[in-house]
């Protein structure tokens, strides 16, 4: 399909016309190796108070926070029903595997997958390698038609560290399983406060006994206010050290771009794309990818891309969309897609995501990408 007048800028186009130049008629498929999480997630909706019909559902979360505002300016308890909509394992581990499962692709799950490992996760990944470290957290997620609350118990992320990791899965697997592999993601620096032994052991210990290692690293930080400033700068180093044998690609979503720029850089505006370029000034990796339901930016040697993407008018879904948005950047990187392009595959498997709810075939993809523009119409 040619573009249309829709487009809303020149770089949107001109992104979107490399994606379509690049992308394969089917995914190349192999081996790709995602860790160290693993959570159960329960997807809910909110009522407005015990026994609250369906169309007195709270909306958004701004009425959500009304609800709040108002009730402790009463001195009172608030009780807010909620509906869990479904339940199906989470993190970053999960989704990234699920998504390249769909793909053709062959995920290894080493993350928190219970002890031993939950029927929820071999009913899923049952065709998956599957190493687990621990018990996995849970996350009630509530969703709004403007976003998600998100309430976290950790698991066993928040006490991972290399001594366990070595321990329950041990060097020479973690070099069997990266060996070859296509892809390594990691998430998340927030919910495991030692990753940055974990980064450094890798390095040192097995990317040098890798005859065929990883050409794309992948990390997803979350929300770095869970951890404190000395955590972060040790994370932040050793992610540095990682860059210098591995492609590395740092991944955040608005609200986390904003908090980097202002940890790392001491500052942060109202543009994303100039939250970015601090974030990826502060932590010389190869690129940063900061992403919204608006506008993801790409920022890396080679300048600054920012290419705008429709938000999705009635989403079905959006707990996970930053993981399905991962999951589509990831993908063009792995199949050597220009930057801005690997962006357009990113923007557009996690719109069709937020869009139906479901994980999205490859057709569903390269359909989301052939009618991009016209989705600004």
């Amino acid at each position: 399909m040619a573009p249309t007048d829709s487009y809303p800028d020149s770089q949107t186009r001109d992104a979107v016309d490399s994606c379509r130049k690049h992308l394969p008629a089917e995914p190349s498929g192999g081996s790709v190796l995602f860790g160290f999480d693993g959570y159960v997630d329960n997807v809910r909706e909110a009522g407005t108070n015990a026994g609250a019909s369906d169309n007195e559902r709270i909306g958004t979360l701004g009425e959500f926070g009304e609800e709040i505002v108002t009730s402790a300016a009463a001195d009172s308890s608030l009780s807010i029903s909620w509906e869990c909509r479904g339940q199906r394992t989470g993190g970053h581990v999960s989704h990234l595997s699920r998504v390249y499962q769909t793909l053709g692709f062959e995920p290894t799950l080493v993350g928190m997958c219970g002890d031993p490992v939950l029927d929820l996760f071999e009913r899923e990944f049952g065709e998956c390698t599957i190493h687990s470290l621990g018990d996995p957290g849970i996350t009630d997620a509530i969703e709004f038609d403007d976003g998600k609350l998100m309430l976290m118990e950790s698991g066993g992320a928040a006490t991972l560290d290399w001594e366990t990791l070595q321990s329950r899965v041990g060097v020479d697997t973690l070099v069997d399983e990266l060996d070859g592999s296509k892809l390594l993601g990691i998430g998340y620096w927030a919910m495991i406060p030692e990753l940055a032994s974990i980064l450094d052991r890798l390095r040192e210990s097995v990317f040098p006994q890798l005859t065929d290692p990883p050409e794309h690293v992948l990390l997803d930080p979350a929300n770095i206010r869970e951890i404190d400033r000395e955590m972060l700068d040790s994370i932040v180093a050793a992610t540095r050290r990682l860059a210098d044998v591995v492609d590395v690609t740092v991944s955040a979503n608005r609200y986390e771009t904003k908090e980097l720029a202002t940890e790392l850089g001491g500052h942060a505006g109202d543009e994303l794309g100039a939250d970015a370029r601090v974030a990826f000034d502060s932590l010389g990796v190869d690129r940063f990818v900061g992403h919204s339901v608006t506008e993801s930016v790409v920022v890396s040697d080679d300048g600054t891309t920012s290419v705008r993407v429709a938000p999705v008018e009635s989403p079905e879904l959006t707990t996970s969309a930053g993981d399905h948005f991962n999951a589509g950047l990831s993908l063009g990187l792995v199949e050597g897609l220009p930057e801005d392009a690997a962006v357009v595959l990113g923007n557009a498997l996690a719109r069709e995501f937020v869009r139906t709810g479901e994980t999205p075939s490859y057709d569903d993809i390269v359909s989301a990408v052939t009618t991009y523009g016209a989705q600004f119409e």
